[in-house]
């Protein structure tokens, strides 16, 4: 008997770990879509399928016929009128695997998230109080394939192009679909103090309870408070700075959308200049800075300036409190993919953002947030332990 008890809490705790490592092969897959998506919109691709059919749209063309007939309706649309007229089979069919891609990836990740989680739902691996949030983030995979296709359609009618608003609607989802799974992923892979010590001790047993991770170290001579009040300051901070971090990936959406990046190819000014030239010529002056490219080019080198100083103040302030384990790794993590990060944009926009830096910068942006996020999921434990 009494072994059977001690096996119970360790069968719990691998089910919880292979939940948190499921979620994390989403993550990844859902990471691997917004890299596929922007490769998509870099390479043009994006408008080339223009009927959304979430079933049968899974099939790609499969005859000269039915790629014929794909094509000509893609001939129909202004990118193709305006841009692209004169373009082969052979260069539509390049730009059409690319969205189909993109389009495959996302049912693929709802196939994924679906039958594993009825799995562990079954058999109790992801606990009742969760069912909710895991339907409400599969809910979110299937709205985000939704605003996917709204996207398209803003550049079916009269735009060459998506609208920039949508585009930067769609990353946004897809980010918060990101780091909804990412967090959920890392509650189950590192449990709190609480569950480790239900799981350790589900008797009580007299066991020592399990200090929390990366709590401030003790002091003497009444600083306890101090080091408890710096922790605070961090955690809150931490908490933060993910979200200053997905704004300013919005900001880059919006230089995306407006092509914004092959202008002003100079740093650190603006072709001498502070400022892009006319930075308020339309009318009201507050539009500019969404369909302004200059101006939406330097808002996203301004956002990038103050997201740069914000990690190096966390960074400063996580050591000042003296956090320990994997908070103080993290806060190193998020220094260093700063400021690789900024080097790399620098680099683009110097060389008029080619494909495959635009890429790169953008994977690195996806993973600053995710070390922003992962270090703001540990020092809420500092947080906790000393609000």
């Amino acid at each position: 008997m009494t072994g059977l008890v001690a096996t119970q809490p360790t069968n719990a705790l691998q089910s919880r770990r292979a939940v948190g490592w499921w979620l994390i092969v989403i993550a990844l897959m859902i990471a691997a879509m917004v890299a596929i998506g922007g490769l998509t919109r870099l390479t043009g691709s994006g408008l080339s399928i223009t009927e959304w059919d979430p079933v049968m749209g899974a099939i790609p063309p499969l005859s000269q016929a039915e790629w014929l007939d794909a094509f000509h309706k893609y001939q129909r649309i202004p990118q193709y009128i305006r841009e692209h007229r004169g373009m082969s089979l052979s260069q539509f069919q390049f730009i059409y695997w690319w969205e189909w891609t993109h389009r495959l990836l996302g049912r693929l990740i709802g196939f994924v998230f679906l039958l594993p989680f009825l799995f562990f739902a079954w058999t109790g691996a992801i606990t009742r109080r969760d069912l909710p949030r895991m339907v409400v983030l599969f809910a979110l995979g299937g709205l985000q394939g939704f605003v996917g296709w709204w996207m398209v359609e803003s550049g079916l009618e009269t735009r060459v192009s998506v609208s920039q608003y949508r585009l930067a609607i769609h990353l946004g989802v897809a980010l918060i679909l990101f780091g909804a799974i990412l967090w959920t992923a890392l509650e189950y892979l590192r449990p709190p103090p609480a569950s480790l010590r239900s799981a350790t001790s589900p008797q009580g047993g007299g066991k020592k309870e399990a200090a929390p991770f990366n709590s401030p170290p003790p002091t003497r001579g009444g600083r306890t408070a101090e080091a408890s009040a710096k922790a605070v300051r961090v955690g809150g901070f931490a908490l933060a700075f993910p979200f200053l971090v997905y704004l300013q990936m919005l900001l880059g959406a919006l230089v995306a959308g407006l092509h914004a990046g092959l202008i002003y190819n100079t740093w650190p000014s603006m072709d001498g200049r502070f400022l892009p030239e006319h930075p308020f010529f339309s009318a009201p002056w507050w539009i500019n800075f969404f369909e302004n490219p200059g101006l939406a080019q330097f808002d996203h080198r301004i956002g990038a300036y103050i997201v740069a100083l914000a990690a190096i103040f966390l960074w400063w302030s996580a050591m000042r409190a003296k956090v320990t384990g994997l908070a103080r790794t993290s806060a190193y993590a998020i220094l260093i993919v700063t400021f690789v990060q900024i080097a790399l944009g620098i680099a683009t926009l110097l060389n008029q953002a080619p494909i495959p830096l635009s890429a790169l910068h953008q994977l690195t942006a996806l993973a600053l947030l995710s070390a922003a996020l992962w270090h703001a999921f540990e020092c809420r434990r500092c947080y906790a332990a000393s609000a």
